[in-house]
């Protein structure tokens, strides 16, 4: 190839990558932004479960109407520096990297979680972990940290094809997710690492155990770490 050729292919070259990075930044400004002041109607993972037969059961709630137990046991169990990171945790990281276990630990933010339930799959792919660090940037750099709780709060799934703070607390506890107890609230928090095996409403003894650890946690950290989000 001729340096003329060579110079017409770098100049077509770094016009397509300006197109295509321009079209992905449209493409993920209308999949994230709308969500900033819109209830999202569904997620990625209630339409696996939709397209798998199985019914759903969720109901958006603002988060004025979720009981600060909650919003305290979920931070408490899932992501204690969520009011201070910018999307990842990188302590987690690193200690998840370190540690030789069968089941690598979980280092994944709310903020991460949020990404994956909305927008992506489950697994552990290169690719689906990229996507992944990807609109968790958007979501940082563009919702406020309430709001991308409130999301997470109305999304995240509790039990098979039960999805959100208000479906869980209604059929766990016959309650709506404003009144639920910190006791409650743990219970609750316990099962979001394995929503289809662990159950709020009829626990096991793990889950009771787990509880316990998310209900001391959150009464150390006090209703006040919350009262700022």
């Amino acid at each position: 190839m001729t340096a003329r050729r060579r110079g017409r292919f770098g100049r077509w070259l770094a016009k397509f990558t300006l197109k295509l990075a321009l079209v992905a930044t449209i493409a993920s400004a209308a999949l994230v932004l709308p969500w900033r002041w819109l209830p999202p109607p569904t997620s990625a993972f209630m339409l696996r479960e939709q397209l798998a037969g199985r019914t759903i059961y969720q109901r958006w709630v603002p988060y004025r109407s979720i009981s600060r137990n909650l919003v305290l046991c979920v931070i408490a169990a899932e992501d204690q520096k969520f009011a201070a990171h910018s999307g990842f945790d990188l302590d987690a990281i690193a200690r998840a990297t370190q540690e030789k276990r069968a089941r690598p630990r979980g280092a994944s933010t709310i903020s991460q979680q949020l990404a994956k339930n909305l927008f992506l799959w489950p697994g552990r792919s290169f690719v689906r972990k990229g996507l992944e660090a990807y609109f968790t940037v958007w979501l940082e750099q563009t919702w406020p940290k309430r709001r991308i709780l409130e999301v997470y709060l109305n999304v995240a799934e509790f039990g098979p094809g039960v999805f959100g703070a208000a479906a869980a607390s209604d059929l766990a506890f016959g309650k709506s997710a404003s009144e639920v107890t910190l006791s409650e609230a743990a219970l609750l928090a316990s099962v979001l690492p394995s929503p289809k095996r662990m159950s709020a409403r009829r626990p096991s003894a793990y889950v009771y155990e787990r509880a316990g650890e998310i209900e001391r946690i959150a009464r150390g950290l006090g209703t006040h770490f919350v009262a700022g989000l």
